[in-house]
């Protein structure tokens, strides 16, 4: 530890005597500094000891010594050495009240004590803190690296908890607690999720500090990783701040933790391209072949059902939402134990997850959270079947298994185009069953081949010959039953007849036909939705 004034009066050397302050001598001293100016304030930086013969004081003055007292103090002086038998033979007595007063140390130097000795002193105790610090640094470099080979992350983080005599805990990409130690503190860490968010919006590297004196504890929050966004984060917790002996320690940790990391991805980047090769041979047909090649990586997914999920991204910020949907996923199929093969295909991410597993729920709660700040009132509304431009669009297909790959690829496809059109961020493809078509109506494409089919009966009706539109659509609810759609339309069934062989001739079709039949009542579902 640094020096304290309580070891410069124990120094035998110095002989220095105690004149007031006595309860406050366990302060540490940042340095010695010797100075005869009336106001030495502005050269103070706090934490020194004020060396001084009061050449330039008039310390018999009470009032005088209670303000020169009174600045020392509020600048962080920490102790008033004063020499005797060089201006004053003894110190003087308004200066020991003044003091006592504001609580602030005054020891006595003998004329034989030099002010250099006491310089020196501080100087030499605060080189051995310092070459301590640094010797317990390189120990504790030492005991991470050998955690880190022997036991991984975990280890790390024990050590790191012993060494500042605290708690460490790891997040993953995502902001989840992955590890902690000791064991208990994965509590406390989880309740630092938030900050942990915040501090991963940050370019890396990143750090800020949770917590202080009001708080059970002071936690330090530092982003790992390489690359623009972190990819993981290192909490520390300690009950006061870092020494530097732990700081070296922190430090240490850090780095080693950046490179498990950075390792890390280089295992994923391998085990994603074994992912990429096992899709294609399962959207070839080739399931056999797939398991194969899948082995003990993804060989456990391809034996229950499975999902596909396909998300796609314009340019710009939604591009970033790809990459954390990725992580999104994998860090929760992670922590359940599950296997996932994560595929990204350009502005494209292609997922296959077990079915009702972690890494599915997680997708859709990341989808839902995004749905969410689209619908924010700041922001600008798509047009209605539109998708935002810039948005995330993610398609979700039904429980499959590895034979049935390329279908439900497609029903991925299916549910993501859907998902655009109506400008939503997710949509599964079993929803679009239990639905209805009309919504599907919307589009601009129906919308123009409606008007067009329905034009000339418009037409003639805007003549005031008939009601051939109304009539059709009667006739057609009624599948074809003459006296029900004439009852509905109050005419007589031969004037109806009537009013269909009209439409046939308008048009130029077979109300016989029953895809003529199918058109024509989109058509006018499309019409009547407008």
């Amino acid at each position: 530890m640094p020096p304290t004034l309580a070891s410069l009066v124990n120094h035998s050397a110095l002989k220095l005597t105690v004149r007031a302050g006595e309860d406050h001598l366990d302060v540490p001293v940042r340095w010695a500094h010797v100075s005869e100016l009336a106001d030495p304030v502005p050269y103070m930086e706090g934490g020194e000891l004020l060396l001084i013969t009061a050449l330039k004081l008039d310390a018999e003055d009470r009032e005088a010594m209670r303000r020169y007292v009174r600045r020392l103090v509020g600048a962080g002086v920490v102790g008033l050495g004063f020499a005797v038998g060089v201006n004053y033979d003894e110190t003087p007595e308004p200066l020991v009240e003044a003091c006592a007063q504001e609580g602030l140390p005054l020891l006595e130097v003998p004329r034989r004590t030099p002010f250099l000795a006491i310089s020196k002193a501080v100087s030499a105790a605060i080189a051995a803190d310092q070459y301590r610090a640094v010797t317990a640094g390189f120990a504790a470099q030492r005991e991470l690296t050998k955690q880190a080979l022997g036991a991984g992350p975990e280890g790390v983080l024990g050590a790191l908890a012993a060494q500042v005599d605290g708690w460490a805990a790891l997040y993953d990409a995502s902001g989840a607690v992955v590890a902690a130690a000791p064991e208990w503190a994965g509590r406390r860490a989880a309740r630092l999720t938030a900050e942990v968010e915040r501090l991963r919006e940050r370019p890396a590297p990143a750090s800020c500090v949770v917590g202080g004196p009001d708080h059970e504890d002071r936690v330090e929050l530092h982003s790992l990783g390489t690359g623009r966004r972190p990819r993981a984060a290192l909490a520390v917790g300690t009950a006061a701040a870092l020494g530097t002996a732990e700081r070296y320690a922190v430090h240490s940790a850090i780095a080693l933790l950046t490179l498990t990391t950075e390792r890390s991805r280089s295992l994923h980047a391998a085990e994603q391209r074994v992912g990429t090769a096992v899709l294609r041979m399962l959207l070839a047909g080739e399931p056999d072949h797939a398991r194969a090649v899948a082995g003990d990586l993804y060989g456990a997914l391809l034996d229950a059902p499975f999902r596909m999920i396909v998300a796609e991204s314009a340019s710009g910020p939604a591009g970033e939402h790809l990459g954390e949907l990725a992580e999104t996923v994998e860090s929760a199929a992670a922590r359940a134990g599950e296997a996932v093969l994560v595929v990204p295909e350009g502005e494209r991410l292609v997922v296959l997850a077990a079915d009702e597993g972690a890494a599915v729920a997680a997708c859709t709660a990341y989808a839902a959270a995004r749905e969410t700040e689209r619908a924010r009132p700041e922001r600008a509304r798509p047009e209605q079947g539109r998708a935002d431009e810039d948005g995330l669009v993610v398609g979700l297909s039904a429980p499959t298994g590895p034979t049935a790959a390329s279908a439900a690829y497609k029903q991925a496809e299916q549910a993501l185009s859907v998902a655009r059109r109506r400008g939503r961020v997710f949509v599964e493809h079993e929803q679009l069953a239990a639905g209805s078509v009309l919504p599907l109506l919307a589009d601009d494409a129906v919308k123009a081949f409606a008007d067009g089919l329905l034009r000339a009966l418009h037409e003639h009706d805007a003549t005031g010959r008939g009601d051939l539109v109304a009539s059709l659509r009667a006739w057609l609810s009624r599948h074809g039953q003459w006296d029900a759609a004439a009852a509905d339309l109050g005419v007589h069934r031969h004037t109806l007849r009537y009013r269909m062989r009209r439409v046939e001739e308008i048009l130029g079709r077979s109300l016989d036909d029953p895809d003529v039949r199918m058109e024509l009542w989109l058509a006018l579902k499309a019409t009547a939705a407008e």
